[in-house]
């Protein structure tokens, strides 16, 4: 048994260091684009929204993009654009210097380069510039460059061949996904429903981890609604901080949910197995400030992820974080409120264990508990080691307040607002503090990670 699971551990390792290597060799005609004519069904039923189609979908921006750059006229719109898309990256350093070029180089009617139809915008934003660099500088700029973009460029954009292009890609993402899509590497981890494999996509030789959910197992513990739940959810997502769902299909036998692919441990590990119990503030601020951006983005689309723990929180090779595990996650109606008696105790709010109603203040209490086991090497209502009874947690959470030792200093008690620039790690420009040896977690994650 040993022997072959170093045989897996192996062929894990080769497939995810040989990246484009891993294709198969029929990849060219995987990948083949239809031809146009096949594409007349899409051109005609797809939603010709401009933000969708060239703001929100890389392909789609990308191809618009070319396409703008290859009208005269056009040009330095799209170079106003990736400009205003740099500064939002920029630190608060130096965003006055850098967008007073933007000011200087685009909105000023002595340059050569100046965008005629923005010039309304200079002396507001410079205003901005001056007021606050770190606030919505050139927000009413961008508003009007998209406006001015989806007029008729985007018309003459759909008569171009880079909208051929891009209806050819769409009909390429529509291809069936079947397991024949992919190759099965080792087990990753086991849960209450099924199982997490590496897999590889033959294609393109991308790395996933392939949630496997058993039907006979999601039926008998009557898991359809969750496991509906949760791919309905990720299918909406996009999110740097959250895994992602790239595939979906069933076989005979099991559910089957390609994601993220998270190779460098969870949460859990780091806190408690490398060293002394518990991580290093820098450590600490940069995973709250992570998690912070994703449960905003779950927020944003009134999401409620309910089950905020170290187990849950996933690194990647570079350490970077991301939220998994969805199955609890519940959508709610604007303004409203859920009651049920959901998540891991220890990390569940007081009005969750009470059964009051509660909003997303649930998951803001799960991210200070998270805070407080990563910088004390334990939850904040029990000592390490210890396993009280599960009324006598209820109580202590309910009655009693988390006691702050030597590790908790003010500025550890603040972190959040400290030293992390969020815009450039939503735009994921900021590096890690810490890059996990992702040799360990070949082995390890099969007793670390759950469904």
């Amino acid at each position: 048994m040993e022997i072959e699971s170093m045989v897996a551990n192996s062929a894990l390792i080769k497939a995810r260091e040989g990246g484009g290597k891993g294709r198969s060799w029929k990849w060219k005609e995987m990948l083949r684009f239809p031809q146009i004519n096949q594409c007349v069904d899409l051109a005609m039923n797809i939603e010709r929204d401009y933000h969708s189609l060239c703001v929100k979908q890389p392909i789609g921006k990308k191809l618009f993009q070319l396409f703008c750059q290859s009208q005269p006229d056009l040009q330095k719109f799209i170079c106003l654009q990736d400009a205003l898309e740099a500064f939002e990256t920029k630190s608060d350093e130096e965003r006055r210097e850098f967008g007073m070029s933007i000011i200087q180089r685009f909105l000023s009617s002595q340059s050569g380069q100046c965008v005629s139809t923005m010039l309304m915008h200079e002396e507001s934003c410079l205003q901005n510039l001056e007021l606050d660099p770190c606030g919505d500088v050139f927000q009413d700029c961008t508003e009007d460059l998209h406006k001015h973009l989806q007029g008729e460029p985007f018309v003459l954009y759909q008569e171009s061949m880079f909208f051929d292009r891009f209806l050819q890609w769409k009909m390429l993402e529509r291809q069936p996904i079947s397991k024949h899509t992919f190759r099965q590497y080792r087990l990753l981890g086991k849960g209450g429903f099924g199982e997490v494999w590496a897999c590889q996509v033959r294609a393109t030789g991308m790395m996933y981890a392939c949630k496997k959910l058993d039907k006979t197992h999601v039926k008998k513990r009557r898991g359809e609604g969750m496991a509906l739940n949760e791919k309905q959810i990720l299918e909406g997502l996009d999110s740097r901080f959250v895994v992602n769902l790239a595939y979906a299909y069933e076989t005979k036998h099991a559910l089957c949910m390609v994601l993220t692919m998270m190779s460098g441990g969870d949460l859990r590990f780091h806190i408690y197995n490398i060293g002394v119990p518990g991580l290093d503030r820098d450590r600490v601020q940069f995973y709250a400030a992570e998690v912070c951006c994703g449960l905003i983005h779950l927020h944003e689309k009134s999401i409620l992820y309910r089950d905020l723990k170290p187990e849950n929180i996933l690194l990647d090779d570079n350490g970077h974080i991301r939220i998994s595990d969805l199955g609890l996650a519940v959508r709610l109606s604007d303004g409203s409120l859920v009651r049920g008696r959901v998540g891991t105790l220890g990390y569940m709010a007081p009005e969750v264990i009470s059964h009051k109603h509660y909003g997303l203040s649930a998951d803001w209490w799960g991210l200070g508990c998270l805070i407080y086991e990563m910088t004390a090497g334990q939850p904040p209502f029990r000592a390490r080691g210890e396993h009280p009874k599960s009324y006598e947690m209820e109580r202590r959470i309910q009655t009693e307040q988390e006691e702050y030792g030597d590790k908790f200093s003010k500025e550890v008690k603040d972190l959040c607002a400290l030293k992390i620039n969020f815009r450039m790690l939503e735009a994921g420009v900021v590096e890690a503090p810490f890059k996990p040896d992702v040799s360990i977690f070949i082995s390890a994650v099969h007793e670390a990670t759950e469904l």
